[in-house]
């Protein structure tokens, strides 16, 4: 199951960034790509506690 779990969290990270970067390069604005990067470290982290967390409950 937790695989599953890390396979599911890289894949929603991926299609974030697929979602995100789009708009970004596109509109070439560097407070908006900074928004961005911020959301995605924001996710990244999230995931990374999230796996952490399970780890120590073990």
């Amino acid at each position: 199951m937790t695989k599953f779990r890390i396979v599911a969290g890289l894949l929603g990270l991926l299609l974030l960034l697929g979602f995100l970067l789009p708009p970004a390069i596109k509109l070439k604005e560097l407070s908006l790509a900074a928004v961005m990067l911020i959301g995605v470290v924001m996710a990244a982290y999230e995931f990374y506690e999230n796996l952490r967390q399970r780890d120590e409950h073990k």
